[in-house]
C-alpha cells in the first residue's frame, strides 16, 4: 500500500509543473523554494539508467569529489598501522586504529561517515562485511577507500567526497549538498556528477544510456532535468 503525502508535501508538489522538463539551475532553484523541511535538507540526483546489473560490467561504482563539497561535516575513521596510522592523523582522519577499531566496530559503534583501510588491513576489517556492509561503510578499492594512499583519502573524504553506485534497477543516487546552497553551488555539483555518470557508460550498454534524472531535496517532490543541453 502506497504511503500517504503530507499536505505540505502535496502543497510542494504542485508547483512542479507535470511532464515538464527543467533546465538544471531552474530544476535547483524549485527544489530549494519547495523545501519544506525543518532542517537544512540534502539535495540528491537521481539518475536512471539503461543499465541490466545482472551484468557485471554493467554494475556502476566509484567516488568523486564535488567541487563545492557536501555541506557536512565527515567523522573519517581509517583502519591502519605503524606509519599510515601516523599519516592517517596527520590527514585529519577522526579515529585511527587496527585490530582496536575492529573490536570497537562490533561491539556496535557506528558514529562514522567513512571508513577507510590499507590493503594490509583489509583481513580484519572483512570480519565487519555484515555490519558495515548494508551501511554502504564497508572500505572498497573502486571507491578509493582501500588504499596505501591514505593522505589522499582521508582529504578527498573530508573535503566533500560523495560515492554512487546502481542499485538492482539501474537507479543511481548522489547527495549535491544542502537546501542553504546556492543554485550555482548545487549545479555545479550536479555538473560534474552528471559528467562522471555519463563518462561510466558501459560499452556493452545499447541504445539510449541516462533515460531520465530528476533532483529533489530530503522530504520534496523531484522535479525533472531537462538534459539534452547537457
Amino acid at each position: 500500500m502506497a504511503k500517504k503525502k503530507s499536505k505540505k508535501y502535496l502543497e510542494a508538489a504542485k508547483q512542479v509543473e507535470e511532464g515538464k522538463l527543467y533546465a538544471a539551475n531552474e530544476a535547483l532553484e524549485l527544489v530549494k523554494k519547495i523545501d519544506f523541511a525543518n532542517f537544512d535538507a540534502t539535495v540528491e540526483v537521481a539518475f536512471n539508467l539503461n543499465v541490466d546489473t545482472k551484468q557485471a560490467d554493467q554494475q556502476l561504482r566509484g567516488a568523486m569529489v564535488l567541487p563545492n563539497g557536501t555541506g557536512k561535516d565527515q567523522t573519517v575513521v581509517v583502519f591502519a598501522k605503524g606509519a599510515k596510522a601516523q599519516e592517517a592523523k596527520d590527514a585529519g582522519a577522526d579515529v585511527v586504529g587496527d585490530d582496536d577499531l575492529v573490536a570497537r566496530i562490533q561491539d556496535g559503534w557506528l558514529d562514522f561517515d567513512v571508513a577507510i583501510a590499507t590493503p594490509d588491513m583489509m583481513a580484519q576489517v572483512g570480519r565487519l562485511g555484515r555490519v558495515l556492509g548494508p551501511k554502504g561503510l564497508m572500505p572498497n578499492p573502486k571507491t578509493g577507500t582501500v588504499t596505501m594512499d591514505v593522505t589522499k583519502a582521508v582529504t578527498d573524504a573530508k573535503s566533500g567526497q560523495v560515492t554512487y553506485r546502481t542499485d538492482r534497477d539501474g537507479n543511481v543516487h548522489v547527495p549535491l549538498g544542502k537546501v542553504s546552497f546556492g543554485a550555482d553551488a548545487l549545479e555545479g555539483n550536479f555538473k560534474a556528477v552528471y559528467e562522471v555518470i555519463a563518462k561510466a557508460r558501459p560499452a556493452s550498454v545499447k541504445g539510449v544510456y541516462i533515460k531520465h534524472v530528476s533532483v529533489a531535496s530530503t522530504f520534496g517532490p523531484s522535479v525533472t532535468v531537462d538534459t539534452s543541453a547537457l
